[in-house]
C-alpha cells in the first residue's frame, strides 16, 4: 500500500518522517492529521480488548482499512499497535510472538491453534476480545 492511500492532505511528507520511522510522542507535531487521529482512537483501547482496522475507520468515518493499516504500519510504535488487528483474527505478520506476549499479558481472548495450524499460533477471539468504543469512549470525538 502507498502513502497515495492516506487522505490528500495527510500524507506524510518523506522529507518530515522517514519511512517505517517511530514516531514518538515528542515528534507529535510530525505526524498528518488523519495518522494522529488514528493513533488517538488506538490509545482508547482498553487491555485485553482489540478494534479492527475496519472498526478504526468506522470510527472516525473516514479512509478505510487499507489507511488505518497504513497509519500503523508508518507511526503505530508508539501506540498499543497489538490492540489494533484484522478482522479475521490472525496475528500481525512478522510481530506475531510480541503481539502474542501482550494478548497473554492483558488477557485478551484468544482461540488456541489446532495442530494443523501453520506455526500453531492462537488467533484472536473475535467475538470476545473485539471493543465497540463502549462507555470508556464516550467523550471522544
Amino acid at each position: 500500500m502507498s502513502e497515495e492511500s492516506l487522505p490528500d492532505h495527510d500524507r506524510p511528507d518523506r522529507h518530515d518522517v522517514p519511512p517505517d520511522h517511530d514516531v514518538r510522542p515528542e515528534h507529535a507535531d510530525a505526524l498528518p492529521e488523519y495518522a494522529e487521529r488514528v493513533l488517538e482512537v488506538a490509545e482508547l483501547v482498553p487491555p485485553g480488548r482489540v478494534m479492527t482496522y475496519g472498526d478504526i475507520a468506522e470510527w472516525l468515518e473516514e479512509g478505510g482499512p487499507r489507511q488505518v493499516g497504513r497509519v500503523m504500519a508508518l507511526y503505530g510504535g508508539a501506540v498499543p499497535w497489538w490492540r489494533v488487528v484484522r478482522a479475521d483474527g490472525v496475528l500481525l505478520p512478522g510481530h506475531e510472538l510480541r503481539a502474542l506476549e501482550h494478548y497473554r499479558a492483558e488477557g485478551t481472548p484468544l482461540k488456541e491453534a489446532s495442530r494443523a495450524a501453520e506455526g500453531h499460533l492462537p488467533r484472536l477471539d473475535m467475538r470476545r476480545a473485539r471493543w465497540d468504543g463502549g462507555e470508556r469512549a464516550q467523550g471522544h470525538t
